[in-house]
């Protein structure tokens, strides 16, 4: 077919494509399923990584709270928290399932299309490019030329308002006529592959941080400050005085619906993020949530220096002298800063007082299992029963007897002074 040379292109045309059904990433367990179940599943495993480091005692230098305080200062048994956060767990997997059901389905074949989307607006952001430079005078075409025979091309071509004379591909119209149409520039492709594949999702997860960590503050903030919200929902959360990593979702179901399930699903949906998106958002925010409970403030954990909001930081607020601050949870700390809610006060102290009267109540318990394990002490007898002799000598032998009678009762060990018994 003869090339037709007189169509004219004002900018690179897009591809087509074909769209097909996504692959589930582990068939058969569809995406929108395994974004429910890998939140679960990283729950307990880390979960059960801290556990097994506070049961054979690992890292103590580290703990936050001595294993006394855990014993002594927490209101409820570690089944009753197993209990619940499976409660809690189960809710949230039927929200999802129920959300999941009125998901669009997942199509790909698009991508390169988008990509180049992206390439076109990088284009038209440089045709605008020589009119600005001219408000301050500056020659762009000129300068353009000039940096062309420096070899500089491809910047050539952006100051000259994305002119690129060399770059073209063929392409077929629909009448079936061959011609030559503009390309995009490979930077322009490599740039907006960046953006198509690492920036977009990057400021959708950001984004759904955001509305989360926005979301969580606020509401955690007024179970706090309504007495109702606090006596009947949030309290429970706060029986544990010394958290630990299992203890993380150990809420009313009620909240843990609100603050959990509901957080994560608006920032999930108003970002706009695809299932394997959300995958990565509800795990990762299950992960810190874990962390921020797990009761060791470990140097070499990435999770508590990428933010202010870690372990050490969340610890104060479950505290009854820092439970008023910090309410920030779980990613960033930017609310309680703004809104003067951080806690600024010294801690060392507090927490030492607190260790010290646990272990005065584990040792005195200590003491008294041993008082009551110790055998019974014989009793012995006050008085030995006197065998009554009838004797010749008639009452002085009686006087006698009776004095040393009432002399076996003197002393201390009775309660009662001798001299009074012998008035």
């Amino acid at each position: 077919m003869a090339v037709n040379a007189s169509v004219a292109f004002d900018l690179p045309p897009l591809p087509t494509y074909t769209l097909s059904v996504r692959e589930p990433l582990l068939p058969p367990i569809p995406d929108s399923v395994l974004a429910l179940m890998l939140p679960i599943i990283a729950y307990w495993g880390l979960s059960m990584v801290y556990h097994f480091i506070d049961v054979y005692g690992y890292f103590e230098q580290y703990r936050l709270h001595t294993p006394a305080e855990v014993l002594k200062r927490n209101k409820v048994t570690r089944w009753e928290v197993v209990r619940d956060v499976i409660l809690q767990q189960v809710i949230q997997t039927i929200v999802g399932l129920a959300m999941s059901y009125f998901d669009p389905i997942e199509t790909v074949g698009r991508e390169e299309y988008d990509i180049a989307v992206w390439a076109t607006r990088l284009r038209l952001v440089q045709k605008a490019i020589p009119p600005t430079l001219a408000l301050v005078g500056v020659d762009a075409v000129g300068l353009a030329k000039s940096m062309s025979q420096s070899g500089h091309t491809m910047l050539a071509g952006a100051l000259a308002g994305g002119s690129y004379p060399g770059v073209v591909q063929p392409l077929i119209l629909d009448s079936g006529a061959e011609v030559v149409a503009p390309a995009f520039a490979s930077w322009e492709l490599s740039v907006a592959s960046f953006i198509y594949w690492y920036l977009v999702p990057s400021l959708q997860f950001m984004l759904a941080v955001s509305i989360l960590d926005t979301w969580q503050y606020f509401l955690h903030r007024a179970m706090h400050l309504n007495r109702w919200l606090y006596v009947t929902f949030h309290s429970r959360h706060h029986r544990l005085y010394v958290p630990y990593a299992f203890g993380a979702l150990y809420n009313h179901p009620v909240e843990g619906f609100l603050l959990d399930t509901v957080g994560t699903g608006i920032g999930f949906l108003v970002s706009g993020m695809t299932n394997r998106q959300g995958m990565l958002f509800f795990t990762f925010s299950t992960i810190k949530t874990v962390d921020d409970h797990c009761g060791y403030a470990f140097p070499w954990d990435p999770l508590q220096h990428v933010t202010s909001n870690n372990a050490a930081y969340h610890d104060i607020h479950h505290q009854s002298w820092g439970i008023k601050t910090n309410f920030s949870q779980p990613f960033f700390i930017f609310w309680d800063r703004l809104l003067n809610t951080q806690w600024k006060g010294e801690v060392k102290l507090r927490y030492e007082r607190a260790r010290e009267s646990a272990q005065q109540q584990v040792d005195m318990d200590a003491a008294q299992a041993n008082a009551a394990a110790l055998p019974p002490v014989p009793r012995i007898e006050e008085r030995e029963h006197e065998k009554v002799v009838v004797s010749p000598e008639g009452p002085a032998t009686r006087t006698r007897l009776r004095r040393k009678t009432v002399d076996s009762l003197k002393g201390p060990s009775h309660g009662v002074p001798g001299s009074v018994l012998h008035n």
